[in-house]
């Protein structure tokens, strides 16, 4: 077959596959229902496997669009601020993945709490008594006093020398005689009239 058949077997090629595409609901350079001038030129060439029906109007292969055919065009759409890449393929902004930027993932993750998109932003919103950017941090409204670290909702970890529900009471490791109170690890408060460090010594008054 000589160079003129070839290029006669391409054309019709091109044709065929044309009308199939005709009856497909790709995105298109122009409507279908067009005349096909093998001696077109188009300016800026049609790119993406696009073929020059007329001049300067391109026909483009399934999943593009654009006047060159251009663009990539993906069904459905990119989400969450997404770009096409080719068709079927988005490349997803920070936060955000899956084949169409459908799914939202935090950095991280969220410990107690669940990854949402806010304005386009993936952030954790966390379940009540918990906060922090990963909802990583317990809440204790009653607080934890003297160097007690909240370790799960209302729960206090307290250190050496402290018990109760906020760290506030104090543990003497000797009871407090006549009366006293124990006000910070090991140390006693007297009532009037005792001392001592257990309040075990009464006061003479002449």
């Amino acid at each position: 077959m000589g160079v003129a058949g070839l290029a006669s077997a391409a054309l019709v090629a091109a044709l065929v596959a044309l009308c199939s595409a005709a009856r497909s609901d790709a995105p298109r350079g122009v409507a279908v229902g067009f005349v096909f001038d093998p001696k077109a030129r188009c300016e800026p060439q049609c790119t993406h496997g696009g073929i020059c029906i007329r001049n300067d109007t391109c026909y483009c292969s399934k999943g593009y669009e654009g006047e060159s055919c251009q663009y990539a065009h993906c069904y459905p759409k990119c989400k969450n601020g997404g770009t096409c890449l080719r068709p079927g393929k988005c490349r997803c902004p920070a936060g955000f993945g899956g084949r169409f930027c459908q799914k939202v993932t935090c950095d991280g993750g969220c410990w107690n709490g669940e990854c949402v998109a806010v304005n386009g932003v993936a952030k954790c919103i966390c379940s009540s008594s918990w906060t922090g950017s990963k909802c990583q941090e317990a809440i204790c409204p009653q607080g934890c006093t003297n160097g007690g670290t909240c370790v799960a909702p209302g729960v206090c970890s307290c250190p050496e020398g402290w018990l109760g529900g906020a760290c506030h009471v104090a543990v003497c490791t000797k009871s407090c005689w006549n009366g006293g109170k124990c006000i910070s690890p090991d140390k006693c408060r007297c009532r009037a009239a005792f001392s001592g460090p257990l309040c075990e010594k009464k006061l003479r008054f002449c």
